[in-house]
């Protein structure tokens, strides 16, 4: 055995153990990251998604179990606004401002205290205040338990994985815990409530006086930087949405920010420093602004395809198939859009009548794995062809031409009783002769005698 033939067999049983250490020990290869571009970020946990549509345009232990801190509040908002009124009065309980430990943010709430859910949270997201959120899921669920359960039950809803909140502020606790991914599922849906942005723009706050508190010094600073035009890491066009820090989870945030008409969403966990937090995220913004954009790849009434169909009228019988919606999606800048060949399906054993309007097909793009798609739509309304009801109809008069040459007839031809009818006659009056020439020569009889 020669030294080629030695290596390539100690290769081979190098790679065999290595298998067998993977499968006996659990070790896998990390499937949950994508970096198509060789981007480098620090925090341990990032994702860059479209907020539009979802896509991932990069990731990097994006499964990961990881404390969330702060970034819960986005869960506590949106299960606010799908429970309450923004004018709606929360009352301060002894527990929202005393469960609240030392060294956490608050809002200085007292007890007894009474203020809207739109003023709660406003301090909720602006200045991450703790003993708002306690106040808030006290308010909507009777008790901070109740609450974590519909937290956890909305999670769930919108496809969160690894996710599992005890309560509702992200105060530490080694049972809560959330991933990534499953952040930016719960940012991207919190996204679509008009008050959860508005307010996450706000760089500063101020509470009103109150039942319990008569001064107006309760002044509260944005702990999202990017957002604030004074802060060393602005970025112009960050646009929300929510910071969280603790000694265990570290620096994190779900942040948002929009150019032109693409819009991105990004989550960093684990950071340990805010620089780094923010370095990652402005770098993956700019990464994601300078190398996507949105492209058209079909407009809502194009023309897909022009089909024939079956029983229709001459007039109608060529029916254009058009696009309901329009198909936009965000891709690389070096995307060839002419080798992207969508996939038509058309309903099978389409015959006239057709609605206009109505769904005839249905057209597709598969993209990095991810499927777009649109209904087709009939353009015009398809007649059916009368051809074949002036067949029945004249059919129809056939019929009724020959069932009335049939009763004619009936009624033309002699009756087949008759002449029994006049031989019953004419014998009736026989008989009656009969009688009479009985009488007649009975009288004849009696003559000659």
């Amino acid at each position: 055995m020669n030294r080629i033939q030695k290596i390539i067999i100690f290769t081979i049983i190098f790679i065999l153990l290595v298998s067998c250490i993977n499968v006996l020990f659990g070790v896998e290869v990390n499937t949950e990251n994508y970096n198509p571009d060789g981007i480098t970020t620090n925090s341990p946990s990032v994702l860059l998604m479209d907020a539009k549509t979802g896509k991932i345009l990069y990731s990097k232990n994006a499964h990961e179990k990881r404390f969330p801190a702060s970034t819960t509040k986005l869960m506590t908002a949106i299960l606010t606004l799908e429970n309450c009124e923004l004018s709606d009065v929360v009352t301060i309980s002894h527990n929202a401002i005393f469960s609240v430990p030392v060294g956490y943010t608050h809002a200085t709430l007292h007890e007894g205290e009474r203020l809207t859910v739109e003023q709660l949270l406003n301090v909720l997201l602006i200045p991450s205040a703790n003993d708002a959120a306690t106040a808030l899921a006290e308010h909507i669920s009777g008790s901070v338990d109740a609450f974590c359960d519909m937290m956890n039950n909305k999670a769930k809803e919108l496809g969160c994985l690894n996710t599992h909140f005890v309560n509702s502020n992200g105060i530490h606790n080694n049972n809560h815990y959330s991933t990534a991914y499953d952040l930016a599922l719960i940012g991207r849906y919190a996204m679509e409530f008009d008050d959860i942005m508005r307010i996450a723009k706000i760089s500063q706050y101020t509470l009103p006086k109150t039942n319990k508190y008569n001064k107006e010094d309760r002044i509260f600073n944005a702990t999202n930087g990017l957002i604030d035009k004074n802060d060393e890491y602005y970025y112009s066009y960050a646009n929300g949405l929510k910071t969280g820090y603790t000694d265990k989870s570290g620096y994190c945030i779900v942040a948002t920010a929009k150019k032109g008409d693409v819009e991105l969403l990004e989550v960093v966990l684990g950071s340990d420093t805010i620089k780094q937090r923010y370095e990652d995220c402005i770098n993956l913004f700019d990464y994601g602004f300078k190398n996507y954009s949105y492209e058209t790849l079909v407009n809502a009434n194009d023309t897909i395809n022009n089909i024939e169909i079956s029983g229709a009228t001459k007039e109608t019988k060529n029916l254009n198939v058009i696009a309901k919606e329009s198909i936009n999606v965000l891709l690389k800048n070096n995307v060839d859009i002419d080798s992207i060949q969508p996939k038509v399906e058309i309903n099978q054993n389409l015959t006239a009548p057709i609605a206009e309007n109505s769904v005839v097909g249905k057209i597709s793009y598969e993209i990095d794995g991810e499927t777009y798609s649109s209904d087709l739509l009939a353009e015009n309304e398809v007649i059916a062809s009368n051809f074949e009801t002036i067949i029945f109809r004249i059919l129809l008069i056939f019929l009724i031409l020959y069932l009335l040459i049939i009763i004619l007839r009936k009624i033309n031809r002699p009756k087949k009783n008759t002449r029994g009818y006049n031989s019953k006659y004419h014998s009736s009056s026989k008989k009656k002769k009969s009688k009479k020439g009985g009488r007649y020569k009975f009288t004849q009889i009696h003559d000659y005698l």
